[in-house]
């Protein structure tokens, strides 16, 4: 199990059982804090309690070994996270601990005296943690390629998690792929007593708080929490506001860039790794590293905005230029290094400047989750706007209208908006007109309300259930309203739910194997928790503002790089996927979706997933996204020999 993980951890690996008590814990190292033995794990606290392997880093310990040594005498071994933490455990407990990490992790903790397994993953899930029951034994790993490793692992799919899979284009939490299989949800603690557990029945999702046959699990930390207190004492004075949140990223930033080995920074261009490049090179003394990825097809090219920046900061910047080939020869990859179906395609760039980086690089900080926290994504001012347009207009003429647009192609709407646009403002500025008309009329149809039409743009397949044979697709958060916490604006809703939902399961999955697979480590600024706190506090007057997201970020960042640098339509971080599946990846692709192939696994309907295929080919319509999901899932399902 722990060779299977060698990729997270190459230089240095360690096993540790005990056999009485029928508990072994297993760990790979990636070493950046203390590169000697000393930071060696499995690691023991000093009173022989506890035994702890953790994945990620606690970016806070030298502020914590200090707070401990001034309570009274501490004999150090090294300078490393894992011993602090062992420390402040066996010191402060548990919990009282957690409260104080900044950080991302995944522990498994046993307490010897206790006869108990905890399980912790860290606020908003940037580290992984699988666990279930399997052939008699609770086995949890980073990676479901580690459970799969077990003698007698069962691995048997999930139909239902299937669908759910087609509709997000990746695996929510706290489903895996696979029954009895379970990711830990973010900010949580699973408790496990060895004395009186039992595997876990089925039919019972494990969410939060859950207390059964021994085992339990709770929130430490509560997003929803902190969005209703936040709400509560909002910072209305703008200045203030600024000030503070400017604090608050500068020191997460300087946190953030302690290591013990080569460190720098990805740069797109865009609002947020702009931002944090700013912070950390103005912390540093030496021009810090930079790192972006060019592509030659000028749509998906963000090379020459992060240049510019780069250029204006001063960093030591390195282009990573990559060619179609490259991209497409990583597809046959991508099975094995995302573990489980996972279907954004930006996957393929980020694993492309991830692996290029590492050439140069351990540690790399990025500029993920300022979309969620801050309003960067188009949908945050746009559900609102479309629905006050259509919502007066009978079903029946929303269907038409709806069928207006699709009537046409892509390609023919993005001519037109080519032509016009130079008489629209300019902060009216769209990538891929098209597509994203195409994709709105998709989903005009049968929505009642803001919420509904925010819903349809998260899913990919509208009917998953249909086209997963056997299936009962699973309500997820994003249909629970009893669980949102009390919000009065539609964004701040979408902001919340894909904090919760889209940013763990999406964005912080598609990093975490994109680099870990070439043995980086990244590492997100905006991701404190004192930040997400802070965001929080923000009315959204100082995040969507003139038909802009991130209002207070760029205010912030035009401090350091002008305007004009900064200012251009969100781009995303993509491949030309429509054209690939027409070309080189056609036969690729038709091998995989075969409709003998189809029928004989059994899994999909057929007719569904053919149709949209013939559709993508012809140009009719472009069905890049939903073939893709399929396709993804086809390829693992080849890649573990099912």
């Amino acid at each position: 199990m722990v060779a299977s993980l060698v990729h997270r951890g190459p230089d240095d690996n360690g096993v540790w059982g005990d056999d009485e008590a029928e508990v072994a814990l297993g760990h790979r190292r990636l070493s950046v804090l203390d590169l000697s033995q000393e930071g060696h794990q499995p690691m023991l606290s000093k009173d022989g309690r506890y035994v702890m392997v953790f994945n990620g880093e606690v970016y806070n310990h030298p502020l914590l070994r200090a707070e401990l040594e001034g309570e009274g005498e501490v004999h150090w071994r090294g300078h490393s996270d894992t011993e602090v933490m062992l420390e402040a455990i066996a010191r402060w407990g548990i919990k009282s601990s957690l409260s104080k990490f900044i950080g991302m992790f995944a522990i498994a903790l046993f307490d010897r005296r206790e006869r108990k397994l905890h399980l912790i993953r860290d606020r908003v899930g940037e580290k992984p943690l699988y666990y279930g029951w399997s052939a008699g034994a609770f086995i949890f790993g980073s990676e479901l390629k580690a459970l799969r490793k077990y003698p007698g692992f069962a691995g048997n799919i999930d139909r239902d998690v299937l669908a759910l899979y087609l509709r997000h284009m990746a695996v929510p939490d706290p489903f895996s792929i696979y029954q009895c299989i379970y990711k830990l949800q973010p900010g949580c603690m699973l408790s496990l007593d060895l004395a009186s557990a039992r595997n876990y029945p089925n039919g019972i999702t494990p969410h939060a708080p859950l207390t059964l046959n021994g085992l339990s699990i709770n929130r430490w930390w509560s997003l929803h929490e902190v969005v209703e207190s936040g709400q509560r004492s909002l910072v209305t004075k703008e200045q203030e506001a600024l000030e503070l949140l400017e604090v608050q990223l500068r020191d997460s930033v300087r946190l953030q860039s302690l290591a013990d080995v080569p460190l720098g920074a990805f740069l797109s261009g865009g609002i947020d790794s702009s931002l944090i490049t700013a912070l950390m090179q103005s912390e540093s003394n030496f021009p810090i590293n930079t790192f972006t990825i060019g592509f030659r097809e000028k749509e998906y090219n963000e090379a020459e905005h992060a240049r510019k920046v780069a250029s204006h900061l001063g960093t030591k910047h390195v282009e990573l230029y990559v060619t179609a080939k490259d991209a497409l020869d990583l597809v046959q990859q991508l099975p094995n290094l995302y573990d489980e179906p996972f279907a954004d395609s930006s996957q393929i760039p980020t694993h492309l400047l991830c692996s290029q980086a590492k050439k140069h690089l351990t540690v790399a900080l990025s500029g993920d989750a300022g979309d969620e926290l801050f309003g960067g994504y188009n949908r945050y001012f746009w559900v609102r706007k479309i629905w006050n347009k259509v919502s007066w207009l009978p079903n029946g003429t929303r269907q038409l209208f709806a069928k207006a647009i699709l009537s046409l192609p892509v390609h023919y709407w993005d001519k037109v908006y080519s032509m016009v646009s130079c008489v629209l403002p300019s902060s009216s500025d769209l990538c891929f007109v098209g597509q994203k008309l195409h994709n709105l009329a998709e989903r005009l149809v049968n929505i009642r309300n803001e919420d509904e039409l925010f819903f349809s743009l998260v899913s990919e397949w509208s009917n998953p259930d249909k086209v997963v044979k056997g299936a009962c697709e699973p309500v997820t958060l994003l249909k629970k309203k009893n669980d949102w916490p009390a919000l009065s604006d539609v964004e701040h809703r979408m902001m919340y739910l894909d904090s919760m939902t889209y940013l763990p399961n999406d964005i912080l999955v598609k990093v975490d194997r994109a680099a870990m697979s070439t043995s980086l480590e990244t590492r997100t600024p905006f991701l404190d928790h004192r930040v997400v706190e802070l965001a929080w506090k923000l009315p959204l007057s100082m995040k969507l503002r003139n038909n802009q997201g991130k209002w207070a970020l760029r205010q912030i960042l035009y401090k350091y790089v002008p305007r004009e640098i900064i200012e251009r339509p969100k781009q995303g971080f993509g491949v030309p996927l429509d054209e690939w599946l027409r070309g080189p990846l056609k036969e690729w692709a038709e091998e995989l979706i075969s409709e003998k192939r189809l029928r004989r696994e059994g899994y999909f309907n057929p007719d569904l997933i053919r149709a949209k295929w013939l559709e993508h080919l012809s140009g009719v319509r472009n069905w890049d996204h939903s073939l893709w999901a399929i396709l993804m899932f086809q390829a693992w399902l080849e890649s573990i020999g099912n």
